[in-house]
């Protein structure tokens, strides 16, 4: 069995940045750390976590007085924001610094009396942030269709962002839809979307061409995992998304002369070896990588945490 690896695949500098600051702040402050909602997407990052002296919660109201208390990847409101301080607990934010980029474009353009157009995902931790992290009116929307639908005050003053984990394609469509019925409508370049989502992405495509069948690792709650498995399966393979080696059905690579093999940027890379070797208890496996992005950006530390070996992207 041919096992072909994209690249780049799993962690991105975010989220290895939240994590780092969740093991620093155990090793400088002593556990338990308190995370509000999971710093990642990812179980097996969690759990490890814990076993460290982590705690995740869903409220500060969990939050014990005075316990340091960090910030998830996926941002925050800033009624959280308050709370903490009315609180005053004392915070860390491992906020990525681009969904932080999206939120200031986002307080940018609301100054200057736009309503906002934000395209993603309802639900998800980084659109309530970004929701709760701009003054003024905001549409959220996550398809090109909810464009003809869309009721603003005035069309001449509107912008758009988007969460971070859409790709450029991803947005493309609801972006053109947006400008054919608002011609005026402002919003960032395209530079600004995730580095990741887009290398990722477009590695999952180039693998799906390349292999009889696509293993994406990653969680079940992760939208960068589960678009992953989608660009693979419009490739014309099957393509499935698991959250370990345990999970991999045998009957999925049964017979198949190659498997191709990506992960979500939450997925640490161990999980990645694991199917490896899961995959070599059913075939002889041929490794291989594709050609690829490597990826070489690093975010500061905040500044509680920050040392001198620390080099800002």
């Amino acid at each position: 069995m041919r096992v072909v690896l994209a690249q780049p695949r799993g962690f991105c500098a975010g989220v290895e940045r939240a994590i780092d600051i969740v093991e620093r702040a155990i090793e400088k402050y002593g556990p338990p750390i308190y995370v509000r909602h999971e710093i990642v997407h990812n179980r097996h990052v969690v759990e490890r976590l814990r076993a460290k002296g982590a705690h995740f919660v869903d409220d500060l109201d969990e939050i014990p007085p005075g316990s340091v208390t960090i910030f998830s990847a996926h941002g925050v409101s800033s009624a959280v924001e308050q709370a903490a301080a009315e609180r005053t607990l004392p915070v860390i934010d491992a906020t990525c610094p681009l969904v932080s980029k999206v939120h200031s474009e986002g307080q940018r353009y609301a100054a200057q009396g736009r309503e906002i157009i934000l395209i993603g995902h309802a639900g998800h931790p980084e659109i309530e942030g970004t929701m709760g992290r701009i003054d003024g009116k905001v549409h959220l929307i996550s398809a090109a269709a909810e464009v003809a639908d869309l009721k603003v005050g005035n069309p001449a003053k509107l912008a758009f962002i988007t969460q971070t984990t859409l790709s450029v394609d991803d947005t493309r469509a609801v972006i053109d839809a947006l400008r054919e019925r608002f011609p005026t409508i402002v919003g960032p370049d395209t530079k600004d979307i995730c580095y990741a989502t887009q290398n990722r992405q477009r590695a999952a495509r180039e693998l799906a061409l390349a292999v009889d069948v696509v293993l994406v690792v990653g969680a079940a709650n992760s939208s960068n995992s589960n678009r992953l498995r989608e660009l693979a399966a419009e490739q014309g393979v099957p393509a499935y998304l698991i959250a370990d080696a345990d999970a991999l059905d045998p009957r999925w690579v049964e017979g198949v002369e190659s498997v191709g093999i990506t992960a979500g940027a939450s997925a640490p890379a161990e999980l990645v070896q694991q199917l490896i070797d899961r995959l070599r208890e059913l075939a002889e496996v041929e490794l291989c990588t594709l050609p690829g992005i490597t990826e070489n950006v690093r975010f500061r530390m905040p500044p509680e945490l920050a040392d001198a070996a620390d080099s800002p992207a």
